[in-house]
């Protein structure tokens, strides 16, 4: 078996393992590179039909070609989508340059998806983030418990040894799970040449740059490049030095600024 077909096997297994255990869940998507490698993944764990929902935190600020992407997929692969906002926090003129962007992503993302967890009554939330992407992230692990707070205790994380997961328990509310947290960035984009899958144009250079990775519109910015296809994209990444979150405003905000979100529910 090659390197990205024993990802895939894996990143499966998980997938109908957490079903098994926790058929009240959803997939978070984001519409990027890689929830939307997570959700063909689901796709075929399940045979093409998902047996739950697909989730979209909207925070009104995504970049069109997104909410296009996100459309047009979800007609084309039948998709039960839920799109939640929050939208007290959006009519009161929550953004970034107004309240920072802490305050803007706890409200928008984080406090958005907790009222979507409530709302749906979700024991789990299967979400496509990697090791490799951010500091923070490598502390994960595969099934990650929340509290009733929906906060993540990064300083006591569960053993997981020879795929054995922690079950949800007393004082915890959902599980986050997360089939490709031992994907990279490159096995992504290799997986996504392999299977052919959809890619938002923003990943590719336009006018020598493209965008790494892909958010709110009024939180990302280009990096510069010439990749303007998927064999030029993996080309530029066996050799690139620039971190792959460069382009994120609010990881360059503060060090610890993800650490805080993600201690506080963030994805």
């Amino acid at each position: 078996m090659d390197h990205l077909s024993e990802l895939e096997s894996r990143s499966i297994y998980t997938i109908r393992e957490a079903y098994s255990h926790y058929p009240s869940s959803a997939l978070l998507w984001s519409i990027g590179k890689d929830s939307t490698v997570l959700l063909w993944l689901c796709l075929k764990a399940f045979l093409g039909k998902l047996p739950f929902p697909v989730l979209h935190i909207d925070t009104s600020y995504k970049f069109k070609e997104m909410y296009r992407q996100r459309d047009a997929l979800a007609r084309r692969w039948g998709l039960n989508l839920i799109v939640a906002r929050n939208d007290e926090a959006l009519a009161g003129g929550m953004n970034p340059e107004k309240e920072g962007r802490l305050n803007c992503c706890m409200a928008l993302k984080t406090n958005a998806l907790q009222m979507a967890i409530r709302q749906h009554k979700l024991d789990a939330i299967l979400l496509g983030i990697r090791r490799d992407e951010h500091g923070i992230r490598a502390k994960e692990r595969v099934f990650s418990p929340r509290n009733f707070n929906f906060q993540w205790d990064y300083k006591n994380q569960p053993m997981e040894i020879w795929e054995q997961h922690k079950r949800l328990s007393e004082g915890d509310q959902h599980f986050r799970i997360h089939p490709i947290l031992d994907w990279s960035e490159l096995d992504i984009w290799q997986y996504t040449k392999r299977e052919k899958l959809p890619v938002v144009k923003l990943y590719f250079s336009e006018a020598g740059q493209r965008f790494r990775s892909i958010g709110c519109e009024r939180c990302c910015a280009p990096i510069p490049s010439e990749a303007k296809t998927l064999d030029q994209v993996i080309e530029e990444l066996k050799s690139t030095k620039i971190s792959e979150r460069s382009g994120r405003a609010q990881d360059k905000e503060s060090a610890y600024m993800m650490q805080k979100l993600r201690s506080l529910g963030y994805m």
